[in-house]
């Protein structure tokens, strides 16, 4: 049995109440979290270890029900990634009795586990909704009425007080973003002032992609960092490798405003390593920035630039704030004139 669903819905609860249901009854029942089982397989290399490595391992994988706490995608070594696998192997193919418990969308996981978890013959799901942390999908974004509005449809990309040559590149812009929503692959890379229309197609390929059912993360990178940092907190209800593994390997990731927040040496590095993560994992990503590539830092501009994987694209339209202006300049003129000939 799988039991998903975000942080305080009750998921734990309801194992360890199953671990307790058969204590009482005098059934054996080995209740333990990810995290922790991992640390104390690790602690059996130690000489001072009072049970070998292999006698521990043996007693987990064989223990007649076997309750599985916070399962999550935030397993960074090879080696942890290779004794769950084991683990949750072993335990399919000799049909013992495993509950698991996750914040993870099954979707998530690697499409082997995927596999296992989804056999109908052995597994049961059951998604648990409930108040949590607040939401990746909406981490500093599409929660905000204005972005959620965004779409393909209500994008102008003829703004007719443009010259001819703007246009157009608007219009390329947009293009490019529709054709990247129907199949996002690869790295694209909007650069261009405030205001000229790189935050709409952002978010109208993550709407897109929402209402396709598709996984799409969409982050406001300042909102990011400050995340980060509040994981930090004794408060924080999420750890900052949970946080930060699901931000890495998010299918597809879009980040708004990159550029303006980095000024700090931690911040950079966090970024790098984001960028780097998913420049080796070839996953798909959307940057939006005002800056020009010469003033990102050197290690992030390269993989931006990379022919292989990314598309740079410079959006040319200057801020559309400005067209308001000139719109209501000239009602406002207009007005006057049809006074001035009424009077």
């Amino acid at each position: 049995m799988v039991l998903i669903g975000p942080g305080g819905c009750g998921k734990t609860h309801l194992a360890c109440a199953i671990a307790n249901h058969r204590l009482s009854l005098a059934q054996p029942a080995f209740y333990i979290g990810v995290a922790d089982l991992l640390d104390h397989l690790r602690s059996t290399f130690s000489p001072s270890s009072d049970i070998a490595y292999d006698e521990l391992f043996e007693r987990v994988k064989n223990t007649p029900l076997l309750v599985l706490d916070d399962l999550t995608m935030a397993v960074t070594t090879a080696w942890a990634k290779g004794k769950l696998k084991q683990l949750l192997d072993h335990r399919f193919n000799t049909q013992l009795p495993t509950v698991i418990t996750s914040d993870v969308p099954i979707e998530e996981f690697e499409e082997d586990l995927r596999g296992r978890l989804t056999a109908p013959e052995f597994c049961q799901i059951c998604v648990i909704q409930g108040k949590s942390s607040p939401s990746l999908e909406h981490l500093g974004g599409l929660e905000l009425e204005l972005l959620r509005k965004m779409s393909f449809k209500n994008f102008d990309c003829k703004r007719l007080n443009l010259p001819a040559e703007h246009r157009q590149n608007l219009e390329q812009a947009f293009r490019i973003a529709f054709n990247f929503a129907q199949s996002p692959q690869g790295w694209l890379v909007f650069q261009g002032v405030n205001g000229c229309g790189k935050t709409h197609l952002a978010a109208a390929i993550a709407n897109h992609l929402h209402q396709e059912g598709k996984s799409v993360l969409f982050i406001v990178v300042p909102d990011l960092l400050d995340y980060l940092r509040s994981t930090f907190s004794p408060e924080s209800r999420v750890s900052y490798d949970e946080l930060f593994e699901k931000v890495k390997k998010a299918p597809v990731l879009i980040l708004d405003d990159f550029g303006e927040q980095s000024a700090t040496p931690w911040a950079q590095e966090k970024l790098y390593q984001l960028i780097n993560y998913r420049y080796n994992a070839r996953l798909a990503t959307v940057i939006t920035t005002c800056f020009s590539l010469d003033e990102i830092e050197s290690r992030i501009s390269s993989r931006m630039v990379d022919p292989s994987l990314s598309l740079v694209f410079n959006i040319m339209a200057p801020d559309y704030r400005g067209d308001i202006q000139a719109a209501r300049e000239a009602r406002l003129q207009q007005r006057y004139s049809r006074r001035g000939r009424q009077s």
